[in-house]
């Protein structure tokens, strides 16, 4: 994510994601197709890390980070676990292919309470606003050239893939700014307390 507008001088600046894990077993399966989809179509732009279900992702100073992360506790207390299936795939031309999901609802769903509820927080400026993704998936190939695009599309728009994993908490992640390398800062868990009780518990911690 591209840092604009102006900051404050002395203040450290991380960019963060919140994201969706698959169970291991499935991570492993995307990763393998990942792997087989870079061979085929001579892939430069690797994507690394475990495959997930991004959120949002946004920049802001580090000091800001607890206040947000009780933010997203108290959304995650309130929430219910979900199951997201995996199926087929989808692309945005002329650059990206991605793993579909059958309904989007209950990410979608979950993505409008955050932002009812944190949004304010994960703006660092006017500039540099927080990013809600609108269509949730798992990305195969990114940054696609022309050719590659065509030629991926031309197989994957056909091909088949099935998957599912229960979302049982999302996960935070950070990076300081200029760095490649994701680090688990939180996981919150999805434990479908009613409001009242989720908001009691979250001002214990």
């Amino acid at each position: 994510m591209e840092l604009k507008g102006m900051t404050m001088p002395g203040y450290r600046v991380n960019e963060y994601s919140l994201v969706l894990n698959p169970h291991p077993d499935l991570q492993e399966k995307i990763k393998n197709l990942r792997v087989d989809f870079d061979k085929a179509f001579h892939i430069k732009t690797k994507i690394g890390g475990r495959p997930n279900v991004g959120l949002v992702n946004w920049m802001q100073y580090e000091m800001y980070e607890s206040r947000l992360a009780d933010k997203l506790k108290l959304v995650a207390m309130a929430y219910p676990p979900f199951k997201i299936e995996l199926r087929n795939f989808g692309s945005y031309p002329p650059h990206t292919i991605y793993i579909d999901m059958v309904s989007h609802l209950g990410v979608q769903n979950l993505i409008k309470e955050i932002r009812e509820n944190a949004q304010k927080l994960m703006k660092l400026n006017p500039e540099t606003k927080p990013y809600f993704l609108q269509e949730p998936h798992i990305t195969v190939g990114r940054k696609l050239l022309p050719w590659q695009y065509e030629k991926a599309w031309l197989e994957y728009s056909q091909k088949h893939f099935r998957g599912s994993f229960i979302a049982d908490a999302m996960l935070l992640l950070k990076r300081a700014q200029g760095e490649k390398s994701w680090q688990i800062a939180e996981r919150f868990d999805f434990q479908n307390l009613p409001v009242n009780t989720a908001v009691k518990q979250g001002e214990l911690f």
